[in-house]
């Protein structure tokens, strides 16, 4: 297949895809459209259905495999696709982990990186808290390690949360090493718990949307009662510790109109948001500029909403598109949780391929299926 990432102007497309997401609209004219996302391993395209009333346009809904026919385009300097005839693929048409974008780095190596580094916590009430999650409860590690770290903007893909995680984790080991009067023990277990109310944020790929804790709470408050109850589990756990952990995470974002309840009033916490800041900055721009194409004779890519510039590479980023040098783990498409009644996630999850088993070739944790 052709991946999205690969479109440019003028392209003929005849292959399957994943619908992300179908909306109808209406024109300045009042005649009905249809906008669609499509998606595969290696980004999206929004796409358009301008004649609803086409033979060529078949019943198809979100989160269904499309066999997709039409012509790339530039709009407003973005591609866009125009979909002449959409059907649902059948099964066999498609390998489903083909349309879900995968960390370019290996997820096993990862968890491995970030085991390392919670088993060099020192401090007994700390190494207890992060282990009762990221070694031990096998449930959490398997929603952990595959979950995205956002809907879209950084991170957005299968592993994305691991590699996120594990990022922050190392940018706070480094900044503990120059700087003493970090309390490294701490700054390491916030770094590992900053996000983890992002499992409940977002629902499981392909949806990978905003669930309905989600939208009302968010993961900062989320995450900060998640790790309060695990901390209530371990006996002895100092209280002054435990308040400092949860300000750390409900503090990460910054600045209050960042989404942050808190700004950082301990030096952990502001080590934290920075950390956490570089990461999401540059993945953001680095995922820009993988997925920006040509550019304009001087390689400027146009504004980027989310950094708020102009951007362009400064080498050259053929060969560097995700998902090309990687290739994505044999993943079984499935539902998302709570997404429809039990009846209609068995339809989707047969038409999508799949299973009860959602990730079949699954990170092998030690007891996984004891």
């Amino acid at each position: 297949m052709r991946y999205i990432e690969q479109f440019t102007e003028g392209y003929r497309v005849s292959d399957v895809y994943l619908v992300k997401n179908r909306q109808i609209a209406v024109t300045r004219n009042g005649k009905e459209y249809a906008n669609v996302v499509l998606q595969d391993r290696t980004g999206t395209i929004d796409a358009k259905i301008w004649d609803l009333t086409s033979p060529g346009i078949g019943d198809f809904e979100a989160l269904d495999y499309a066999h997709i026919e039409g012509d790339v385009i530039l709009y407003q300097g973005n591609r866009q696709l125009n979909i002449r005839r959409i059907r649902r693929a059948e099964e066999g048409e498609y390998r489903p982990a083909d349309y879900l974008p995968v960390s370019p780095r290996n997820l096993k190596e990862m968890y491995q990186e970030l085991k390392a580094l919670v088993m060099s916590i020192e401090n007994p009430y700390l190494k207890q808290l992060a282990v009762s999650c990221y070694v031990d409860d096998k449930e959490f590690l398997k929603a952990f390690c595959y979950h995205s770290a956002a809907k879209s903007v950084h991170h957005g893909f299968v592993g994305g949360l691991l590699q996120h995680t594990l990022s922050v984790m190392n940018l706070c080991e480094y900044l503990s090493k120059n700087y003493e009067m970090l309390d490294r023990d701490l700054l390491l277990t916030a770094a590992l718990f900053h996000d983890i109310g992002k499992v409940q944020e977002l629902s499981a790929f392909p949806e990978n949307d905003y669930t309905d804790g989600g939208q009302l709470i968010g993961h900062i408050i989320i995450g900060t009662q998640m790790v309060h109850d695990r901390i209530r589990e371990i006996d002895g756990f100092p209280e002054k510790l435990g308040r400092e952990l949860e300000h750390c995470i409900l503090a990460h974002h910054g600045e209050l109109e960042y989404g942050s309840p808190k700004k950082p009033a301990l030096l952990e916490a502001l080590a934290l948001s920075f950390a956490d800041n570089t990461d999401a900055k540059l993945e953001t721009m680095m995922e820009a500029l993988s997925s920006g194409g040509v550019g304009n004779k001087n390689g400027w890519l146009g504004f980027n909403l989310f950094l708020d510039s102009n951007i362009r590479p400064t080498k050259d980023m053929q060969g560097l598109r995700r998902g090309t040098e990687t290739s994505a783990p044999d993943i079984q498409a499935g539902p998302a949780e709570g997404s429809g009644t039990a009846g209609e996630n068995e339809k989707r999850s047969d038409r999508r391929g799949g299973g009860s088993d959602r990730f079949a070739n699954r990170i092998e944790f030690p007891g996984w299926n004891s």
